[in-house]
């Protein structure tokens, strides 16, 4: 049940505690693909999730603004603190839990949002408001994700899946000529960076020409199989906490 399209009372008759919320960004990733792309790559894997599972599940609206001021030398870029952004994701899951929906998965589009979300859902947990798993869709593609840059292969890849008109196709070469290989400045182990602008040119971070439809296909396909296998655990976990060990 998609709770932008449903009504007061379609909820109220909902039998699950099972809930979705997806979580992105508002953020440049390069001149070829929109601020909004990892809010499309969290709602195409949530949906996918949820349409591999034989239960029902609640998916509420994403998120759409994260923690993204490592991008703010680029227009368009939005962002909040991480305080507000945890305060603001604790206290949505917290009002499904109100009703009931009160285990939940966060599914996440971008990597600045990865901590926080960790330890808002640890925070909820301990609290007993709910039992919330974080799921960061980039992690659970396999090998892939080790080309997981910043408008790069993989994003590209899924947009040219699921939303093949938002990519500006006649700019790829342009991302491709102002791009970083890598994320950051690295030296004795530690990135020198904070801001994206300070590493790469126009905001691209690894090529996106390597991003084609059928891997956007495969990539959506690995995710959403990972988060399937998620949603099924935590709606059969025993989420009571342990005792105090002696």
């Amino acid at each position: 049940m998609d709770l932008r399209d449903a009504t007061w009372t379609d909820v109220r008759d909902c039998e699950t505690e099972l809930a979705v919320v997806p979580v992105g960004s508002t953020e440049q990733h390069g001149p070829h693909a929109p601020l909004g792309t990892d809010v499309v790559a969290a709602e195409a894997v949530a949906d996918a999730g949820v349409e591999r599972v034989d239960r029902e599940v609640v998916r509420a609206p994403a998120i759409p603004v994260g923690i993204a001021e490592e991008h703010r030398q680029f227009p368009g870029t939005m962002w909040v603190s991480e305080d507000t952004f945890r305060d603001y994701v604790r206290e949505a899951v917290e009002s499904l839990a109100h009703h009931g929906f009160d285990r939940v998965v966060i599914v996440n589009g971008h990597g600045g949002n990865v901590d926080a979300l960790r330890e808002v859902g640890g925070r909820i947990t301990r609290d007993g408001d709910a039992y919330a798993v974080p799921f960061t869709w980039f992690e659970a593609v396999g090998e892939h994700s080790a080309e997981m840059g910043h408008g790069g292969p993989l994003e590209t890849a899924l947009l040219r899946h699921c939303e093949p008109d938002l990519v500006r196709e006649e700019r790829i070469e342009e991302a491709r000529d102002g791009r970083a290989e890598s994320w950051g400045d690295w030296l004795s182990y530690s990135n020198l960076a904070y801001d994206a602008a300070e590493f790469t040119e126009n905001g691209v971070v690894g090529d996106p020409e390597d991003g084609d439809r059928q891997r956007g296909e495969e990539l959506l396909e690995l995710a959403g199989d990972a988060l399937a296998r998620l949603l099924e655990a935590v709606a059969e976990r025993d989420v009571s906490r342990p005792d105090r060990r002696e």
